[in-house]
């Protein structure tokens, strides 16, 4: 029995979460904390972009959580005033699980690193997507330990030179938003750190969607990486390179617009110009498909040395939730079964345990 087919709350993000009638402002989401980054760190952008964003969601603020893992992006919950946990490395994802399992009336976000959630919370990662939990990801992404001064990551492009990897780094990156169209999410989603109005649009987006929504931020750190994203926001050069997406519009780029995305062969994407081509030959772009492969051939588009950088809402369609399945699931249960936990305790299921 699906989660739909035993009643659960409507589709949207927030349903469930109560509201406010109170007028909210950017300075009430701001915490007592003094903000500790690195001067001219882009996590202050996103950081600033949050908290000016949130009060349009009408949320109170006891009713937010957010859930960090390891490294410079985790400090995130200390200057947010709403709920929050620092947790331990990787397993943000699986603490806020069990949160959006457990509260319904919680509206859930985690912040985490390239590092954290792709390399030792590579596998809660995937798992959260799939599963589908209604809970929020935002990944900041730098291409580098930034906490840990300076080691490669697993974005990191293959030969980069860091104090762990002095000759070049040998790994092939991932691409975070393949991966995550991989494990089938539901909601994919990428923006800069410099962008603000691009990433608040893929936040609102993100926040309204039931179920897992993974946002990549691509943001600069400027000790340890400094200017990797340079290339995306100089002018003349990011014209050429981003490529915006919007729902149901030909996805097209350049200045003066002089650049588009077709289909090719084997079920891929390629750039062309819109001259060569011809505006009919140009791919609409469609975030509701539900066979991820569109926008899976969209990510690909994507390479390490930035060429054309896609951002936006790549995929976003309605599936069931984990986390609404299971409440649903433990209701049938105590109305069909009767059952309880003292029931069980007590019941003759009971196992011997000995020694050699």
């Amino acid at each position: 029995m699906t989660a739909i087919e035993l009643g659960l709350p409507g589709l949207g993000g927030l349903a469930g979460v109560p509201t406010t009638d109170e007028p909210q402002k950017a300075k009430d989401y701001k915490s007592d904390q003094e903000v500790r980054w690195c001067p001219g760190c882009g996590d202050y952008v996103v950081l600033n972009a949050v908290q000016s964003f949130l009060p349009s969601l009408g949320l109170k603020r006891e009713n937010i959580v957010f859930v960090s893992g390891i490294g410079c992006s985790s400090r995130f919950p200390y200057y947010m005033n709403t709920y929050g946990m620092h947790s331990i490395h990787g397993r943000a994802t699986a603490i806020a699980t069990g949160l959006a399992t457990a509260r319904e009336d919680l509206s859930v976000w985690v912040v985490t690193g390239d590092g954290d959630a792709l390399s030792i919370g590579g596998n809660h990662l995937i798992h959260t997507l799939r599963r589908n939990v209604n809970l929020k990801i935002l990944l900041f992404n730098n291409r580098i330990y930034g906490l840990t001064k300076g080691q490669y990551s697993p974005t990191s492009e293959t030969g980069k030179v860091t104090k762990s990897t002095p000759m070049g780094s040998l790994d092939h990156p991932f691409n975070p938003v393949s991966l995550a169209l991989g494990a089938e999410a539901t909601f994919v989603g990428r923006a800069l750190d410099s962008d603000r109005k691009g990433l608040t649009e893929v936040l609102r987006q993100a926040a309204e969607h039931r179920g897992t929504a993974l946002v990549e931020i691509y943001q600069n750190c400027p000790i340890f990486n400094d200017g990797a994203f340079d290339v995306l926001k100089e002018p003349g050069e990011a014209e050429q390179r981003l490529v915006p997406l919007e729902h149901g519009k030909p996805i097209r780029f350049g200045a003066g617009g002089e650049f588009g995305v077709v289909r090719a062969g084997f079920g891929t994407l390629e750039v062309a110009r819109v001259a060569d081509v011809g505006e009919d030959a140009l791919v609409v772009h469609d975030a509701h498909t539900d066979d991820p492969s569109y926008a899976f051939a969209l990510s690909r588009l994507s390479a390490q040395d930035l060429s054309h950088t896609v951002t936006g809402v790549f995929r976003s369609v309605s599936r069931p939730t984990y986390d609404d399945s299971a409440r649903a699931q433990v209701t049938q249960a105590r109305e069909t079964r009767k059952a309880d936990l003292q029931s069980l305790l007590r019941g003759r299921d009971t196992w011997t345990v000995v020694g050699d």
